[in-house]
């Protein structure tokens, strides 16, 4: 089996960091983004089977970055997860409609993180 590749986007240096050590420690290769724009270059060279991203960004947010790769038929099909502290039903709809495939609230937990993540690659 190969290694699922994760690409994190937190604007948080400590987020990134939790959640590239939970996702290492299961397995996974993990690339990190500061922001959505770093994002979109990093993937050019570097394809992922998923992709976590923080809502509230500097540069480009999680909404703007979702809404540029589903422009892409490249990223179409790709699984992509919002880890945020906003749980409102407003900004969830946003997600959803910008084409997030699902939602995880921080502060999380490592064992779910890892779950929703195996789900999500297949």
């Amino acid at each position: 089996m190969t290694t699922k590749r994760v690409m994190t986007v937190d604007d948080s240096k400590t987020m990134r960091d939790m959640v590239g050590f939970t996702l290492r420690s299961a397995g996974f290769t993990v690339i990190a983004a500061e922001d959505g724009r770093q994002a979109l270059g990093l993937l050019a060279g570097n394809p992922v089977d998923v992709i976590i991203t923080d809502l509230n960004m500097p540069v480009m947010d999680g909404v703007a970055l979702i809404r540029a790769l589903r422009a892409d038929p490249r990223w179409r099909a790709l699984p992509i997860l919002m880890l945020t502290t906003e749980s409102d039903a407003s900004k969830k709809s946003e997600g959803r409609s910008a084409g997030a495939t699902g939602w995880i609230v921080k502060p999380f937990s490592p064992d779910k993180l890892i779950d929703v993540v195996n789900r999500v690659c297949g």
